[in-house]
């Protein structure tokens, strides 16, 4: 079993960073038969454990996975229980995640964290186009209330502007959302947070989804809107359908784990 999960994640079957890359790669790469019956939950001294037919699951670091609810534990357990005769990593997103943040994550979430503020300070959300109008229109209609909502509740005042031409963000809004940061620096949280933010291009939007201010599908919209627009006027092929499909389940296991971990 540790032979098998170590192989998941060091690279044997996710040998590459783009999803649609790496489900190309997997179908011409022999994926490991299923090796267990059941997947369950155990709880463990700090929360809950992920076992499979009775023996604990650990990270290719050699951690044990554990999760701090059962909610959270359940969700990688059930990515286990849902596997066919072979063990496919992508279908099981969470459990990726979980892997990163225990192994990675944990070892430097300052690292994670100002990662997240770069983003920040080039947030997609302070870049409006100039045209056309119905494009300038759908932005401000999914921005403009997040950006209105990080001044009021964070305290965060972002700098807009028009185009792709750099604008510096004030060192005391980035500073604000540091101190944001810091309070989710638990490293499942910061890595969902992070995934999120990687996904959307947006920091902004992966912390209103933190903050229950923003649904996860809603979050989604507001961070393609781009992407949708040029959709609608030129159409998109099957592999750019499949990467977004990828991308999304990524999305919503980051989310889905955020929401795991409150109980």
């Amino acid at each position: 079993m540790r032979d098998i999960l170590d192989d998941l994640e060091a690279g044997k079957y996710l040998s590459d960073p783009d999803p649609v890359r790496r489900a190309q790669i997997q179908m011409k790469t022999h994926l490991p038969k299923r090796f267990y019956k059941t997947a369950t939950v155990a709880p463990v001294e700090d929360g809950f454990a992920v076992h499979l037919d009775g023996k604990p699951v650990r990270t290719p670091g050699k951690a044990l996975l554990a999760l701090p609810t059962e909610r959270a534990a359940a969700l990688v357990a059930a990515e286990f229980a849902a596997q066919g005769e072979t063990i496919n990593p992508v279908t099981m997103p969470v459990m990726r995640l979980v892997n990163t943040a225990i192994d990675g994550v944990a070892s430097d979430p300052q690292a994670v964290l100002e990662d997240i503020l770069r983003f920040a300070s080039t947030d997609l959300l302070c870049y409006r186009a100039d045209a056309p109008q119905g494009l300038i229109e759908r932005q401000n209609q999914h921005w403009d209330p997040v950006i209105d909502w990080a001044r009021a509740t964070l305290g965060a005042r972002f700098n807009l502007a028009q185009g792709i031409i750099h604008v510096e963000q004030p060192s005391e809004t980035i500073a604000v959302l540091g101190v944001h940061l810091s309070q989710r620096a638990d490293p499942l949280r910061l890595a969902a947070i992070h995934v999120m933010t990687s996904l959307t291009g947006s920091a902004l939007l992966a912390l209103a989804v933190d903050f229950g201010e923003l649904d996860t599908e809603a979050a989604w919209s507001a961070g393609h809107v781009d992407e949708d627009w040029q959709i609608e006027q030129w159409g998109q092929d099957a592999e750019a359908v499949a990467r977004r499909s990828a991308r999304k389940r990524d999305m919503m296991a980051a989310a889905g784990l955020l929401e795991a971990l409150k109980g």
